[in-house]
């Protein structure tokens, strides 16, 4: 096992670090979310984390790690005696995106269950993880009913398996800490709400700073184990102080004052439920509690609001996270007098550092650069990656503000796909509602009682059966086939040329596709932009499950110039293209906005005629949003979802309290195999 980068060696990032130690002190703080750019010490300080946290003691042969002086009455492995047990090492368990539901809670043998009525299971991760770290990397990747499972059994301290009325339950009480780069896609808003707290990290941009950091990292690179002894001492110190800390929590006392601060700081901020009320409490007393006090003070509040609101305030997904720090001190002035009077002022009596203005929250170390997770402090890119048109004909406007969004139509791809799970269009899934049964592929997932036991029926005689139990062998299992929902990928195609540049025109256009980015979202999608105007397409947004992105890239994008149609739909052929080789099994939906003029090149309406006809030649599902206005219209819009083999609606009927059904529209479209535009 490599030596892990000491936790005290980490240079800045002073609420990441503060936060895992107040989840280090009380795990019931409800875990971490940490948010930032690549390369900025996301997944090392987790593991730094690790090495401080103090051995457990477990019954020796417990799979589940139950403590020796109160083993779990319900574990698996058990019943254990109280008494003496073995020492070992926190854990720290890692759970991949492309985990499996089994691999996650653990398995149950279906077969044994069913034929011999025992319950032989295997422990999943979240059995190895209890009493640890469970940490998560890229968990806005993560498989909605993966977090669901990961968060519940965060909340309850327990894991629960059930298959077919056989039910296993265990222990799960661990550090939960995720990281996710919000570029590549954001959490649900109920699922960040389920998290504790959470920090934004970004690398520095001081040279002085990201030199410290190259230099700490090169020699630990160069030789891990001299560097970490170089930090023992301060591991030492940080180590014993969560000690400490753990040891002081349950005596500290949290005044009715502070519960007053709050209750007005999370009614002040709006946040939904009452979650957040709790998790300042926790959060705060944790605080105190690594200050070395037994009193919670209004600092600690105040640091604790920072820490556990900034996510709970997201209304949509375009809002960023963050809290007004001025209204913030406001709230605690206005509701801070009834503070108990013998509560100490001073938060550090001792003078010895312990205490300052965010509860004491700094480990003894060197002040210096923020350190990132490779060694480097990776600077965002600013250049060559911004996706602005580039300069494509006279007449170039200004961009303008998209309107405000509104509730969509769904739009789906028809048929019956086998796509990553999401809400969009009809799949092949392992949740949803069961639709037949099967021969298990591989491993026995979601059994079909009622096929199995027709199939084993007939055999009962020849097997022997005397008693009332039924004999069962592999061959009679049956899988479960079900039905549900996945995630496509949503091909924006916008039109940016001068005929669309009229500026109340092209915020209805940018509301409408922000409209359908926010769909997107909800859905689970992938989204990538293209656009065309000028002399050309470009890809202003690379499919990315990241609709933040998508929607900075179209707030900024100018329209002028002739009408490119060719080019926009030849350029989003290639990216479907090369995106059906990336990721085959996600079905894409191409939407393509646009008044249906074709100006620009040789022959234009000739040229994107034969582009559209590439996309029903190979069946991709697509809908034309009719940009026309105006008292005279020509119709173009509804012939270019003709040659697509798609659907055609305007913008007002994109809106889900129009007339008609656009889902129906869409699939009748392509079951008939004629076009309709709703008008």
């Amino acid at each position: 096992m490599s030596t892990p980068y000491p936790f005290t060696a980490l240079v800045g990032q002073d609420d990441l670090r503060l936060a895992l130690l107040l989840n280090a002190v009380s795990p019931a703080v409800g875990g971490v979310l940490v948010r930032g750019e690549k390369g900025t010490a996301k997944s090392t300080a987790v593991r730094a984390l690790s090495a401080l946290l103090p051995e457990v003691d477990v019954v020796a042969g417990c799979r589940f790690s139950c403590a020796p002086g109160a083993p779990d009455p319900a574990c698996p492995d058990g019943p254990h005696e109280a008494g003496g047990g073995v020492a070992r090492a926190a854990r720290m368990v890692e759970l991949p995106v492309g985990a499996s539901e089994d691999r996650l809670v653990g398995a149950l043998d279906i077969e044994r269950a069913l034929a011999e009525g025992v319950k032989a299971f295997e422990p999943g991760l979240l059995a190895d993880a209890h009493r640890g770290i469970l940490y998560v990397d890229e968990v806005n990747l993560l498989h909605d009913h993966l977090v669901d499972l990961l968060l519940d059994a965060a909340a309850m301290g327990a894991s629960y398996v059930e298959r077919e009325g056989v039910s296993v339950r265990h222990a799960a009480r661990f550090l939960l800490v995720g990281t996710m780069n919000p570029e590549e896609g954001e959490l649900r808003p109920q699922l960040l709400d389920r998290f504790g707290l959470t920090v934004e990290v970004a690398a520095s941009r001081e040279p002085d700073q990201r030199v410290e950091v190259v230099r700490r990292r090169l020699a630990y690179d160069d030789d891990p184990d001299g560097f970490a002894g170089r930090w023992a001492e301060e591991e030492g110190v940080v180590r014993a102080r969560i000690v400490a800390a753990r040891a002081l929590l349950p005596r500290v006392r949290l005044g009715d004052g502070a519960l007053r601060q709050i209750a007005a700081t999370c009614a002040a901020f709006e946040v939904d439920g009452m979650r957040a009320d709790i998790v300042m409490a926790r959060t705060a007393t944790a605080l105190a509690a690594w200050a070395g006090r037994e009193d919670v003070l209004a600092e600690d509040v105040r640091q604790a609001a920072l820490l556990a609101l900034p996510h709970r305030r997201r209304r949509n997904p375009f809002d960023a996270p963050g809290l007004d720090e001025d209204k913030l001190d406001e709230t605690l002035e206005e509701f801070g007098g009834d503070e108990d009077p013998d509560t100490d002022p001073d938060p550090d009596p001792d003078g010895d550092g312990g205490g300052g203005p965010d509860g004491g929250g700094e480990p003894p170390q060197d002040s210096g650069p923020e350190q990132t997770g490779d060694g480097g402090s990776a600077a965002q890119t600013e250049a060559g990656d911004d996706g602005q048109p580039g300069a494509g004909g006279a007449g170039e406007q200004q961009a303008v503000r998209a309107g405000e969004p509104f509730r969509t139509k769904v739009l789906s791809v028809p048929g019956l796909g086998e796509g990553a799970a999401g809400r969009r269009s009809r799949a092949r899934t392992e949740h949803g509602r069961t639709t037949g049964a099967r021969r298990p592929r591989g491993a026995l997932t979601k059994l079909h009682l009622a096929a199995t036991v027709q199939a084993a029926a007939p055999h009962q005689r020849a097997r022997g059966r005397s008693g009332r139990g039924l004999v069962v062998r592999r061959d009679d299992l049956r899988q479960a086939t079900r039905e549900g929902r996945e995630g496509n990928l949503v091909l924006f195609v916008v039109d940016a040329s001068g005929s669309m540049a009229a500026r109340q025109r092209m915020s209805a256009v940018k509301g409408a596709v922000l409209s359908l980015l926010l769909d997107a979202y909800q859905r689970r999608d992938k989204v990538g932009l293209v656009t065309f105007r000028g002399v050309g397409a470009e890809v202003a947004l690379p499919p990315t499950s990241s609709v933040d992105a998508a929607a900075v890239r179209l707030e900024s994008l100018p329209t002028g110039g002739r009408t490119p149609l060719a080019a926009g739909l030849l350029r989003a052929h290639e990216v479907l293209r090369v995106e059906r080789m990336r990721d085959p099994a996600r079905r894409p939906l191409v939407v393509v906005v646009t008044d249906g003029r074709a100006t620009g090149g040789v022959e234009p309406v000739a040229q994107a005629g034969r582009a559209a006809r590439l996309f029903a030649a190979e069946g991709h599902a697509s809908v034309v949003v009719d940009c026309e206005s105006g008292p005279v219209r020509l119709g173009l819009a509804g012939q270019l979802a003709g040659e697509l083999g798609g659907t055609a609606v305007t913008l007002d009927d994109l809106r889900a309290d129009s007339i008609a059904g656009l889902v129906h529209d869409v699939r009748e479209s392509y079951g008939s195999g004629s076009v309709r535009r709703v008008a």
